[in-house]
């Protein structure tokens, strides 16, 4: 009987040892998949900035290459305003002495359609 009972001691314990490695393998797993869990997100962070980097980067261009574009149309208008401006001042004068000898130098003529009746 002492024989049955070391048996049944002896099954007991490695039952429980075989029980014990699997919870420490359990454990082991879980502290895995969190670290990997822990170092995909630090990649998908480190990716993320470097993506980020990259777009800032490109807008910077973009805008840079918009802002220059946008100078270049401010000066082209400028300078078409002053040419503008330049020619108004010009013929200005010309432009009122020809419209005011047109309204107020009146020669009264007879229209080349009127017909006279008597």
């Amino acid at each position: 009987m002492t024989s049955q009972s070391q048996g049944i001691h002896q099954l007991l314990q490695a039952e429980k040892r075989a029980k014990d490695k699997l919870e420490e393998a359990k454990k082991r797993k879980g502290k895995r998949l969190k670290q990997a869990k822990e170092e995909a997100m630090a990649e998908v962070d480190q990716y993320r900035m470097q993506r980020d980097k990259e777009f800032r980067l490109k807008q910077s261009q973009i805008m840079g290459s918009q802002s220059n574009v946008s100078y270049e149309v401010e000066e082209q208008t400028l300078g078409k305003i002053q040419e503008l401006n330049g020619s108004y001042n010009k013929c200005m004068e010309r432009v009122l002495k020809q419209l005011l000898s047109m309204v107020c130098d009146i020669k009264p003529e007879i229209h080349m359609n009127y017909r006279a009746t008597n």
